[in-house]
């Protein structure tokens, strides 16, 4: 005796669902239970992080042969960090002898020097490369 048309096509809805509901927990993005993956969006660092003005922050960045920022205001005897990503050495050093003077910094590394006690503006340059300028600001 054969299985009536209302029994297989019961049994056809039947293994039809069951296969959806295999093939949509072995696509689901859970891992035997456990709480859902979710990817931990990448890290994301501005290439030159703006300066501002809170003492350990501040930087001037030497790349492309220029200054960034070109122009930094800072406080008083504040420490400053150059990084150099250019291949070959820079230095910032001040226009007006002894101000400042980070000495020479190679290509991909970082130095840093201490602005000024005394408020005012003082330009420098690299002094390898003299189209490279800049002005700091103590206030």
């Amino acid at each position: 005796m054969s299985p009536s048309p209302r029994l297989r096509r019961t049994a056809g809805l039947l293994l039809g669902a069951a296969a959806a509901l295999v093939l949509a927990t072995a696509c689901s993005d859970t891992d035997n239970g456990s709480t859902p993956y979710a990817p931990t969006p990448p890290a994301t660092t501005p290439a030159n992080p703006p300066a501002t003005q809170n003492a350990g922050e501040d930087r001037i960045v030497a790349e492309n042969f220029a200054f960034d920022p070109d122009t930094l205001t800072v406080n008083p005897g504040e420490k400053v960090t150059v990084v150099n990503k250019d291949s070959t050495a820079h230095t910032v050093t001040a226009t007006e002898s002894g101000a400042f003077d980070t000495g020479t910094i190679d290509g991909g590394k970082s130095g840093t020097f201490t602005a000024p006690s005394k408020p005012g503006s003082y330009d420098f340059v690299c002094s390898f490369h003299s189209n490279m300028t800049g002005k700091l600001i103590v206030r």
